[in-house]
Formats: structure tokens, C-alpha cells, sequence
């Protein structure tokens, strides 16, 4: 069987094209049963759409996989994984059959499921289902944006589609249905999603939970939509592309009817075949019912490579033509040239940041959410990649971006109206409106990231992050700069009671591996923090911002707000006033957010009465954990060991700063509905409970 006759071209009677249908199907299937962990279903199913795809119509570069006009591909249905890592190593990508054989394994370059910054030509995370289709959505997006700022005619130098294959577990979930209703209302016409139709989930056929005219609600979502009978049917399947790319105002669905398991005697169309290996017998007889040989295994026919390699130098002089554009391009268009390259690079501009407010000492002080709008605003006009918005919050969550646009397609509005952001409503517009749809916006900020050109953000109440978190999660996990902008972030917010009052969110978002989570004291803390999330490169992070007041500290009287870059500073020591207390120990205070001023107020009546208090602003736990011990230990000194922690929230995790002799003074359980004032007076934020709660553990 090893005879390299067998295996020539002329030993399978089907055309070359079948039989590179047959190599990524039976790669995927062997690299699954190798593994002894996988999902060979899906690969078998759905290999001719995808190769077809790759084929005859992706436009990509296997030995530059990053460059910026190639047209983008997403495996939303990512436990199909090695259906992907079977394409990339056919198609001239730096994956090697040895790879393949790796799969699932220990530090191997084809993990269970698709992993941005593992695999080379791999573009997100997938796996969570329904992710990659939002992902899409906001990679689709960022390519109409960057068009409609940088194209010029004659010189489209920003010109590709993005590609999202799915399948009925994709479309069940509830962030598939927000960002395919944006995606219609949008128009994004570059967006193509190849639904893989097999009727089939985990753990059953879909007549048990979905049966519902998928392709009439995306038309009832705006999309254009087409039908392919037989997913094994290589022309019908191109035409159906053919049919999607001259579609230029709608995204189209590709529904694919396709069988799971195809070709597998016991597991055709069967849901055992998705998340499982068919096993060495089920294995042979799949081959041997398709026309492949058993052995050897991870066979690449001979002709198979020279086969695709048109479409790999199609790719290729794809990318050299758009270098050649892009030389034009600088030519004629020098400064904006800079600017799209720059933004490409994710560099940030000389003086991104000079105009950032300085804010005077006010008792009475503003909110930090307001202190926010006024940084984004400031920023806004030097950071073209600054792109994003709200779920329908900009006026409370103060994240409009004023005089900068709609994004929004040219032909849907013509017009402002009430309530909306003005400057025009196009493409170009930099105020991204996601409606009600948290999800969505987590999941198209992170496709807007990985598509390059953007520091995404989008905004909404911190009682709402848990609508978002598996995006989240996600950012995390590829280490995308994204920023979420959390408002209304405690007891606080008073009158609009539990519901909205996050005693529990600041603690969770915390729990979040690569997650940077700041919460600012005031408004000059709040600027600091935009500095460092902007300036941030490898990982997300979430600005935790006051929907109440909270006094502007004189920093003439404590420490600068430019400590936040720390994560945790010394903001004040307060001497004892005469007569000092006998044998009472220095006291540390520890707070975040609102609770600063309220730890300086405790302070100052603790130091009247005779006891010396270390005042510390801890606006990140993360920053702070990243530097060296000996900071650490400057700022949390073990000689002052009578230490509290002010946070209105859940008191987990604090115990790591307050130690054995220290104390919390948080909520572990919900707010109430009440003016802000009541609400902290009767939840005993007040400046005389600091001290009673001292005061215990002097005793």
C-alpha cells in the first residue's frame, strides 16, 4: 500500500478535484482518530464547501498569513478544527503533516479548537458557538470602515470579504441572532456565511429542537440568501459564491445542505459522528466506502499539491498587486498613507494624548463616567482607530464620539434624527450603534481587533458585562486590546436598585485571566487610566467608571493620579494629630473607585483622634500584581499589618491585601432602590462607619 504508484493521480478515478476534497476529509478524519479525540463529522461533511472556497475563490498569501487586504476566514463551528488545520496544510500554510499528527496534543501547533496566535492562518478563537459569526460581523465591518475612510478612486487599497462557515449550533445561539440583525440592517455585503445544513447536533438531529426557516428569518434580517441542495456538488457550491460576491448591499447566506459523517457506513447523518472518533473499524470502512486507501494514513496524493497550487499563486499575485497599489497609493497619498499604515500597525500617533484634560480640585467633583466622555472625546480627533460605541447607552454610559459619524450604510439614513450622534451617517462614521445587543458588541469588538486598523470599544452598565463575558473571555484568550467601558458601577447608582447595581461584577471581571480591570477614584485617575488602556497591546481592559459624583482630589494635597500606571499607590499617609493615641499601630486604608474619597475622609477622622492611617488607591489589581516585590511591599508595608479594604461590592479576593489582622468593608449581598445617598448611608459607606470599623480592629 506504501508504493507511491498507488497513490499517484491515476490510481483515483475521480477528477483531481475530488480527490483534494478527499485529502482534506480524510486528514482531518485521521488526525481525529490518531488523537483519539476530536469531531470528525463536520470535516467530513463539509469539505467541498470549504475547499471549494479555498480553491476558487479565497484570496490569501500561505507565507505571509497577515497581510492586511486578504480576505478573511472564520471556522465559527470550531470544534470542526481539523477541518481548518487539514485546509492550511494542503493550501501551502506552515503547518506540517507531523502538525497534523499532533493534533490535540501538548504545546502543538493544532489545538482542539482554533486558536488566534497558535496556527498560522487561524484568524480567532473559536470553539464557544455562535462567537466567530459576531467575530465576523465586526471584521466585515472594519472592512467597510477602513474603505470608506482610506479608498480612493483608482487606489482601493482596502478591498476583501470575509468568510464565516457555521453550522445549526452556531445559529441556535442567542449572539448569532444579534449579530446577524445588525449584520442585515448594516447591509455589509462583503460578509459571506456558509451555513453547513446537516440537520445535526450534539446530541441529536435538530427535528427535536430546530425547526425553524433559517434561510426566511436572515432574509427577515436584510440578508441576501441562496440554497444549495447538494453539499457534495463543487459547481453548485461556486455559483452559490459566485451568487454571494455580486450581492454588494446584503451579507449572504449559503445554506449547504450537507450530510454529517458523509461517507462513514454506521455514522452518516448520524450525531454520533459529531464529537467523536469514528473509531479504526468505522475508520477503514469510510474509506473504503469513499474509494480512499486505508493505509497510509495522512496520505497526501501526489498531484494534490501541484493541484491547489494555482489557487496559492492566485493568492500570492494578489498580495503583490496590492503591494503594488499600496506603493501608488503612499505616492499620491503620502499623510493618509502614514495614517492607514499606522493604524494597520496599531501604532499610536505622536501626540495621541496631549489634549487629555487636567482636572482642578472639586469637592464636589463629576462623575467618571463624565470624565470619561471628556478623555475619549479628547483623544478621539488624534486616534482615528478609535471606533466604537454603545448597547443603545451612549447618553448614559457618555461614550459618543461627538462630530465623528455614524457607521452606518449610506443608503439606510438620510438624515439625522432624535437622540442620534451627528456628523453623517456612512461607513466612515466612528459611532458604532450595536442597539441592545451586549453579546453582539462583545463579539464584534473582538472581530474588529483581530481584523486589524482599530482600538475597539464598546460600552454598556457593569450589571450588564455578564451579557458579554464569553467575549470577553475570549479577547482574553488572544490577548486582543479591546476595551469595554463599564458605567453605573455600584450601590451608587441609587434609585434603579438591585438590578442595576453590580455588587457582584467588579469581583467576577477580576477573575478573568488577562483582564485588565481599573476602577479610578476620580476624574484625574480616570484620564491616567485611558493612557494605560490605550497604550496596552497584548490583553483587554475594562474601565470600571461611577455613575454618581465623586470629588476631583487636590493632588496638590495627595499623591498624582499618574500612581494609577502602578495599579495600586500610596495616595496619602496622614500623621497622628497630638496627642497621639497610645500604642495604636499605623492603619491602611485600601480602596478603589468612589471609595477613595470615601477612605481619605474616614482617614482624616481617624487621624484626629490620635491614630496615623496609610491611604493606598488600588485602582488595579492586575497592574499592581505585575510589579516588582519591592514596590509591592512599599506600598502594603508587613509593618502595618491593621489594614481594611473599602469596595462597594463582594468581599472575595480582598482578603489577599488585608491579611490575617485586616478586615473588608464591601456588600455580599444585593442593593436596594433608594437616592444614592440613602442607599450608601443605610449600606454604611459613610465616613464614620471607616472609622467604627477601625476602630474593631484596633481593639
Amino acid at each position: 500500500m506504501a508504493d507511491t504508484r498507488t497513490h499517484s493521480p491515476e490510481s483515483f478515478p475521480a477528477p483531481m478535484d475530488a480527490v483534494a476534497v478527499g485529502t482534506v476529509r480524510f486528514l482531518a478524519v485521521d488526525a481525529v482518530q490518531q488523537a483519539n479525540s476530536g469531531h470528525p463529522g463536520l470535516p467530513l461533511g463539509a469539505a467541498p464547501m470549504a475547499y471549494t472556497l479555498f480553491s476558487r475563490h479565497l484570496a490569501f498569501d500561505p507565507t505571509s498569513p497577515e497581510w492586511p487586504d486578504r480576505d478573511r476566514f472564520v471556522l465559527s463551528a470550531g470544534h470542526g478544527s481539523a477541518l481548518l488545520y487539514s485546509l492550511l496544510h494542503v493550501f501551502g500554510y506552515a503547518l506540517t503533516i507531523d502538525d497534523l499528527k499532533k493534533f490535540r496534543q501538548w504545546e502543538s501547533l493544532t489545538p482542539g479548537h482554533p486558536e488566534r496566535g497558535v496556527t498560522p492562518g487561524v484568524e480567532v478563537t473559536t470553539g464557544p458557538l455562535g462567537q466567530g459569526l459576531a467575530n465576523a460581523v465586526g471584521m466585515a465591518a472594519g472592512e467597510a470602515h477602513l474603505a470608506a475612510v482610506y479608498n480612493r478612486p483608482g487606489h482601493e487599497v482596502v478591498d476583501h470579504y470575509t468568510y464565516v462557515l457555521c453550522g445549526d449550533g452556531d445559529l441556535m445561539e442567542g449572539i448569532a441572532s444579534e449579530a446577524a440583525s445588525l449584520a442585515g440592517h448594516l447591509g455589509l455585503g462583503k460578509l459571506i456565511l456558509l451555513y453547513d445544513d446537516n440537520r445535526i447536533t450534539l446530541s441529536a438531529c435538530t427535528q427535536l429542537n430546530f425547526t425553524e426557516d433559517v434561510a426566511q428569518r436572515f432574509r427577515s434580517y436584510g440578508w441576501h440568501t441562496v440554497r444549495v441542495e447538494d453539499g457534495n456538488d463543487l459547481e453548485q457550491i461556486d455559483r452559490a459564491l459566485e451568487e454571494a460576491k455580486a450581492e454588494k448591499d446584503r451579507p449572504s447566506l449559503l445554506r449547504v445542505h450537507t450530510h454529517i459523517g458523509f461517507g462513514s457506513p454506521n455514522k452518516h447523518d448520524s450525531f454520533e459522528s459529531h464529537g467523536s472518533p469514528l473509531g479504526v473499524d468505522e475508520v477503514r470502512l469510510t474509506k473504503e466506502h469513499l474509494g480512499w486507501p486505508v493505509e497510509p494514513t495522512f496520505l497526501v496524493p501526489a498531484g494534490v499539491p501541484e493541484h491547489v497550487a494555482d489557487a496559492v499563486e492566485r493568492g500570492k499575485a494578489r498580495h503583490a498587486e496590492w503591494q503594488r497599489r499600496m506603493k501608488a497609493y503612499r505616492a499620491e497619498f503620502p499623510e493618509l498613507a502614514k495614517e492607514f499604515e499606522g493604524r494597520l500597525e496599531g501604532t499610536l500617533p505622536d501626540g495621541w494624548d496631549q489634549d487629555l484634560p487636567v482636572f482642578a480640585a472639586d469637592p464636589k467633583g463629576i462623575a467618571t463616567r463624565v470624565a470619561s466622555g471628556k478623555a475619549l472625546n479628547a483623544i478621539a480627533p488624534r486616534l482615528p482607530a478609535l471606533f466604537g460605541g454603545s448597547a443603545d447607552l451612549n447618553p448614559s454610559t457618555n461614550t459618543e464620539l461627538k462630530g465623528l459619524g455614524n457607521f452606518e450604510h449610506p443608503a439606510r439614513c438620510t438624515g439625522d434624527t432624535q437622540g442620534a450622534v451627528a456628523g453623517g451617517w456612512d461607513f466612515s462614521g466612528r459611532n458604532f450603534h450595536f442597539g441592545v445587543r451586549e453579546h453582539a458588541m462583545g463579539g464584534i469588538m473582538n472581530g474588529l481587533s483581530a481584523h486589524g486598523g482599530f482600538h475597539a470599544f464598546g460600552a454598556t452598565f457593569e450589571s450588564f458585562a455578564d451579557y458579554l463575558r464569553p467575549s470577553i473571555r475570549l479577547a482574553a484568550i488572544m490577548h486582543l486590546p479591546v476595551l469595554y467601558i463599564f458605567t453605573h458601577d455600584s450601590i451608587g447608582v441609587g434609585e434603579d436598585g438591585a438590578t442595576h447595581e453590580p455588587v457582584e461584577q467588579t469581583a467576577s471581571l477580576r477573575l478573568i485571566p488577562h483582564l485588565q480591570v481599573i476602577r479610578p477614584a476620580d476624574a484625574n485617575e480616570t484620564v491616567e487610566a485611558y493612557r494605560v488602556a490605550l497604550t496596552t497591546t497584548n490583553r483587554p481592559t475594562a474601565l470600571v467608571l461611577t455613575r454618581q459624583n465623586v470629588p476631583t482630589l487636590d493632588r496638590t494635597k495627595v499623591a498624582s493620579a499618574a500612581g494609577l500606571h502602578q495599579g495600586a499607590y500610596v495616595l496619602a499617609d496622614l500623621p497622628a494629630a497630638a496627642p497621639v493615641r497610645k500604642g495604636a499601630p499605623s492603619v491602611l486604608l485600601i480602596a478603589t473607585g468612589s471609595e477613595v474619597s470615601l477612605a481619605l475622609a474616614g482617614a482624616e477622622k481617624l487621624a484626629a483622634s490620635g491614630v496615623a492611617v496609610r491611604v493606598v488607591s488600588m485602582p488595579s489589581w492586575e497592574i499592581f500584581e505585575a510589579q516588582s516585590d519591592e514596590y509591592k511591599a512599599s506600598v502594603l508595608p508587613r509593618s502595618m499589618p491593621v489594614r481594611l479594604a473599602i469596595e462597594m461590592g463582594t468581599t472575595m479576593g480582598w482578603e489577599k491585601y488585608t491579611g490575617d489582622r485586616g478586615a473588608v468593608m464591601g456588600i455580599d449581598e444585593y442593593g436596594a432602590s433608594a437616592p444614592g445617598p440613602v442607599v450608601l448611608r443605610e449600606y454604611g459607606f459613610t465616613p464614620d462607619c471607616v472609622v467604627e470599623k477601625v476602630e474593631k480592629l484596633l481593639k
